[in-house]
């Protein structure tokens, strides 16, 4: 027993200079893990600033409005499942809008907005979506939202919100919202606004990415306009109307009565790289065999496309927009794309799309029941001084 006690005095005693240095290079869950050792490793781990991390993590979203935590699946990891803390919160997966690190946009019933951080549980509330400084005005409905437009006529359906991104800083808290409001203009708002102020050019929204401070924008229109938001008021530093990409065709005529399975342009979404290139990224299904796959095009600076067939050593979050560097050994495979299957979004099997195979890859089977999930979320988790 006591030689056990001193083996444990021996590593609490470690030079902070090591200590940081080990600190530092640890994984988000070993990170975790390593600051609950001991006081003087937790008093450390707040001193030292950990790796970047860049290993998607899986949010399992429970079906049972009653349930308030959350399961959390990591790639690097793949025999443990973990479980959040009671968020206190609704959380069925239609619920959450957007992750930004280990925040989540979230709307309740009531259609209010609000980012909360899935560890901490720090929650901030957001402007009424309501509460809007420009021309287009709208008010809660049952489904969506009821629109007067600039000229004063009401908008014949409920719209509802598009394509929401958004950026939280976690030491300053500083953040940026944005969302389309159906076919109409793009809003945004920031710390310390108490409404939402419209972007009236951007029209129809069809995807948005926010990355390093700018707002890529693409509407059902084509047109592709980058928003610098570096600033006190975003300022528009690029536009172009994309060129047309002939479809692909269906597999062949439609047997009469029988379901098709043809290919289907299930969505259109932008991603940006971490180089900083802009891609169109085509997702493609095929509904009887839920079979998916992708294509991707990159934007050139004149709108024209050009057909992209690998991503090299990093992999693409599609939920997010973005592609990180990826190491295989690490866990997360170079050269695929990790998706949300909407088509069928509460299946408890998970799966990316290998480009270089073209094929979908089974990436984990979770031994849960279907019928207990609303959803899943690819989400980056990072480091907050309060989680350290």
């Amino acid at each position: 027993m006591e030689e056990s006690h001193e083996r444990l005095k021996s590593w609490s005693e470690l030079p902070s200079d090591l200590l940081n240095s080990l600190l530092e290079r640890l994984s988000f869950a070993d990170f975790l893990r390593a600051k609950s050792v001991c006081w003087s490793w937790y008093s450390a781990s707040r001193q030292c600033v950990p790796k970047n991390n860049h290993i998607p993590w899986l949010l399992l979203f429970p079906e049972d409005n009653s349930n308030s935590s959350c399961t959390l699946f990591n790639p690097e990891e793949k025999d443990k499942l973990y479980r959040t803390q009671d968020l206190d919160l609704e959380l069925p997966r239609r619920f959450c809008l957007k992750s930004c690190g280990s925040w989540l946009l979230m709307q309740n019933r009531l259609h209010n907005l609000y980012v909360v951080n899935l560890f901490t549980k720090e929650r901030i509330n957001l402007p009424p979506v309501e509460s809007q400084d420009g021309t287009t005005k709208l008010e809660p409905a049952v489904f969506g939202f009821r629109i007067t437009l600039p000229d004063g006529s009401k908008a014949a359906k409920p719209m509802h919100i598009r394509s929401p991104v958004f950026w939280i800083d976690d030491k300053t808290k500083d953040y940026v919202v944005s969302w389309g409001l159906g076919t109409c203009c793009v809003v945004y708002s920031k710390k310390g606004y108490n409404s939402w102020t419209q972007i009236p050019e951007a029209l129809d929204c069809c995807d948005m990415v926010y990355k390093d401070h700018k707002l890529y924008f693409l509407s059902y229109f084509r047109d592709l306009r980058i928003y610098d938001f570096s600033g006190e008021i975003p300022q528009q530093s690029f536009c172009c109307t994309c060129a047309y990409v002939e479809r692909f065709v269906s597999n062949g005529p439609r047997r009469p009565r029988q379901p098709s399975d043809r290919r289907i342009l299930w969505a259109t979404k932008l991603v940006v790289t971490v180089t900083g290139d802009v891609l169109k990224v085509e997702t493609i299904l095929r509904p009887v065999s839920r079979i998916w796959s992708f294509r991707l095009f990159k934007i050139c600076s004149l709108g024209l496309f050009k057909r992209v067939r690998s991503l090299g050593e990093e992999a693409m979050l599609l939920d997010l927009g973005i592609t990180v560097l990826a190491n295989n050994s690490e866990g997360i495979c170079r050269n695929s794309i990790y998706f949300n299957g909407s088509h069928n979004s509460n299946s408890s099997d998970i799966f990316l799309f290998n480009l270089e195979t073209r094929k979908m890859e089974q990436l984990h089977k979770f031994d849960l029941s279907s019928d207990q999930l609303s959803g899943n979320r690819w989400f980056l988790p990072s480091f907050t001084q309060a989680m350290a």
